[in-house]
């Protein structure tokens, strides 16, 4: 394939679908350049370093995990809320294990301020409001939502839970099960 129909949005996609084969951290633009089978010279008219190129796969995974746990959550509440919202980001982290690693990217406040990260804090205030939650306890409990369910998915896709004969899935709903009750214990009286 030669340069024609080259696009920024083009090469971002296709750096997501290498980063979810080979790791994100595999993405280079001589990795992408190859994909294409053109020179790497080819690829800086329409990306200024491999840097952009990254920051773009993880703005990317950032909008596509944000509209996924949207869809999942819209008209929940409650508990039914937090399942589904750890529920599509551990699919996403699943299916989509090179993205997942992109919107862990360490992006610029700027860059990272207009991005659907805000989103996802959003969405999980959103959930938290169906606790009652005041602050301080509502930005602590967005912290422990988030490194329950990056460390578990973490754990989970190093084989960290294979080592049993419980299925993870099990410990899932449980911990899932115990954040709820904790959340409705430290609601505002």
């Amino acid at each position: 394939m030669g340069r024609a129909g080259l696009t920024p949005e083009r090469l971002t996609l296709a750096g997501a679908e290498l980063a979810d084969e080979a790791g994100f951290d595999q993405v280079t633009l001589s990795a992408l350049a190859r994909r294409f089978d053109v020179k790497v010279a080819s690829l800086y008219s329409h990306l200024k370093n491999s840097q952009e190129l990254k920051t773009r796969i993880a703005l990317f995974a950032l909008e596509e995990l944000a509209d996924r746990v949207a869809d999942a959550v819209a008209g929940r509440a409650g508990k039914d809320a937090l399942t589904a919202f750890a529920n599509a980001y551990r699919d996403y982290a699943r299916a989509h294990p090179g993205r997942y690693d992109a919107a862990r990217f360490r992006l610029d406040p700027q860059t990272a301020a207009a991005s659907a990260g805000v989103r996802h804090a959003q969405m999980t205030r959103a959930i938290l409001r169906g606790y009652d939650l005041a602050e301080p306890e509502q930005t602590h409990a967005v912290r422990m939502l988030g490194s329950f369910f990056h460390g578990y998915v973490s754990l989970e896709r190093a084989g960290g839970f294979s080592h049993t004969d419980v299925a993870s899935q099990e410990s899932w709903a449980w911990t899932l099960d115990s954040l709820d009750a904790v959340l409705r214990n430290r609601a505002a009286p």
